[in-house]
C-alpha cells in the first residue's frame, strides 16, 4: 500500500518582457523520392530565412515527459511495459491521496511517460477521451526556470494553461507552469534542480513483481503534430515568435505526395536542437490523407507519433516485434535501389528488409527508422523508432515508399 505525502503549492504572478531577433539564412540538402521507391533520386538544396535569437530567452534541456490521457491507465502501462520494454518508476492516485485521477510514471532510458485516467465520468479528463480517444495531452520540457519560462511565452502570446507554481515534499521542491498549444496539447515547463524525488511531489515509488526488460529506447528525438487546414504557419509562427524555436526544414505538397495524396510539414527547432516538434497538415489530394483521417478520428488538432531513438536499430525492432509491435511495410522493391541511393551504411541490408527498416542519408550522414502502427484503434497515435548516423534529417527519401505504406492501411480500415 502507497502512502499518501505532504504537498505544497505556491503560485507566483506574471511579468512582461519583450523579445529581440535576428535574421538568419539556413541551407539545408537532403534526398527526396520523386517517383517510385524504386527509382534514383534527386539532391534538393532548401533555403528557410529563420529568426535566430540574440539569446536564447526560453532555453530548454529536453522533453521532460509525455502525458497521455487514457481510458485504463493500469492497462495502458502494462502495454507500454509488455510491448514497448518500458520500466515502473513511480505513480500517484487514491493511495496517495489523489481522489480523482490515477497515474502510471514509466520510463526507459531518458524517457519518462505518465499514464493517467480519471476515475469519476464527469471529470475532464473523461471529457477528453470521451472525445479524442487515447492520446497525448502534455508535451514536458526541461527548464532551469519554470516561472520565467511562463513569463516569457505568455508575454508574447502564448495563452496560460497552468499558473506558475511550486510543489514540495521531503524531497526538494519542483516548480511547474504551463501554456496551451494547438488542439487540447499542453507544453508544461518543470524545474527539478532542487529535487531528489523519483518523479514529482505527491508520486510514491512504484514497483511491480512484472518487471520485462528494456528494448533499447534511449530518448526523445521529435515529436509530431498535426493541425488543420491553412493552420500550419498560425504553429511556426507561434513557435518562432512565443517559444524562440526556428524552422529548420520545410517539405511542401510537392515533396510529400503520392498519387493519391499529400500533406506539408515544417520542422521546428529549438536554439540548442534538443527538442524538435515538426507540424504538419493536409494538402489537397484526390483521396483522404493520412493527416485528414487523424483529424476525423481524433476529432481535433493533436500529437500524431512521438520518434523514440535507440542506437541499435535492429534489435530494437526485433525485440519489439517479438513482443507484438505491430510495423508498417514497404514493399520488397525499396531496398534494390537502397544502396544506389543512400550510398554505403554499416548495417547488412537482409535483416533491414526482413524487418522493414527504412534509410536515408543527408550531408551530415544517415539515418534508419521504421514506423508503427497506430497504437489505439482509433488511427491516430504512433511510434517511430529511430536511429541516427550524423543525419540531422528527418527521412525525405522515404516519404513516398512511408505514405504508400500508411495509405495501405487507409485503405483497409475503407478510410482513403
Amino acid at each position: 500500500m502507497l502512502n499518501q505525502r505532504l504537498l505544497t503549492i505556491t503560485t507566483l504572478p506574471t511579468i512582461t518582457t519583450t523579445p529581440t531577433f535576428l535574421t538568419a539564412t539556413t541551407t539545408l540538402t537532403f534526398t527526396t523520392l520523386t517517383t517510385t521507391p524504386t527509382t534514383t533520386t534527386n539532391m534538393e538544396t532548401l533555403t528557410i530565412e529563420t529568426p535566430k535569437l540574440k539569446n536564447d530567452f526560453l532555453p530548454l534541456n529536453g522533453t521532460d515527459y509525455v502525458e497521455f490521457y487514457v481510458g485504463n491507465a493500469k492497462q495502458a502501462a502494462h502495454y507500454y511495459k509488455t510491448a514497448f520494454g518500458f520500466q515502473d518508476l513511480a505513480y500517484a492516485g487514491p493511495e496517495t491521496g489523489v481522489r480523482d485521477k490515477a497515474s502510471y510514471v514509466l520510463q526507459q532510458g531518458k524517457i519518462r511517460i505518465v499514464l493517467t485516467t480519471p476515475l469519476h465520468s464527469n471529470h475532464p479528463i473523461a471529457e477528453h477521451i470521451k472525445k479524442h480517444g487515447d492520446g497525448v495531452k502534455v508535451l514536458a520540457l526541461w527548464v532551469n526556470d519554470a516561472y520565467d519560462a511562463f513569463e516569457q511565452t505568455t508575454s508574447r502570446g502564448a495563452e496560460p494553461y497552468q499558473q506558475p507554481q511550486t510543489l514540495t515534499d521531503e524531497f526538494g521542491e519542483v516548480r511547474t507552469s504551463g501554456i496551451k498549444l494547438y488542439g487540447e496539447t499542453v507544453h508544461l515547463f518543470i524545474e527539478r534542480k532542487n529535487y531528489k524525488g523519483l518523479f514529482l511531489p505527491g508520486y510514491k515509488e512504484l514497483k511491480t513483481a512484472y518487471q520485462p526488460t528494456t528494448t533499447g529506447l534511449l530518448y526523445v528525438d521529435h515529436c509530431v503534430g498535426n493541425v488543420g487546414w491553412h493552420k500550419m504557419n498560425d504553429w511556426v509562427n507561434f513557435y518562432e515568435d512565443v517559444m524562440g524555436f526556428r524552422n529548420i526544414l520545410t517539405f511542401d505538397d510537392k515533396m510529400i505526395s503520392t498519387e493519391y495524396s499529400a500533406l506539408m510539414s515544417k520542422v521546428m527547432s529549438n536554439g540548442n536542437g534538443y527538442v524538435k516538434f515538426p507540424i504538419n497538415e493536409p494538402a489537397e489530394g484526390k483521396k483522404k490523407s493520412q493527416i485528414e483521417e487523424y483529424l476525423e478520428f481524433y476529432e481535433g488538432e493533436g500529437v500524431q507519433h512521438l520518434a523514440l531513438a535507440t542506437d541499435d536499430i535492429v534489435k530494437t525492432v526485433t525485440d519489439l516485434q517479438n513482443r507484438g509491435v505491430e510495423f508498417l511495410s514497404v514493399p520488397t522493391s525499396y531496398y534494390k535501389e537502397l544502396t544506389a541511393r543512400v550510398g554505403h551504411i554499416d548495417e547488412d541490408l537482409e535483416p533491414l528488409e526482413k524487418l522493414g527498416i527504412l534509410v536515408d542519408r543527408d550531408d551530415e550522414g544517415y539515418l534508419l527508422q521504421i514506423f508503427t502502427k497506430p497504437v489505439e484503434d482509433r488511427p491516430t497515435l504512433f511510434f517511430e523508432i529511430i536511429q541516427r548516423k550524423g543525419a540531422k534529417s528527418f527521412g525525405a527519401g522515404n516519404f513516398k515508399a512511408l505514405f504508400e505504406a500508411i495509405e495501405r492501411e487507409q485503405e483497409l480500415r475503407g478510410n482513403l
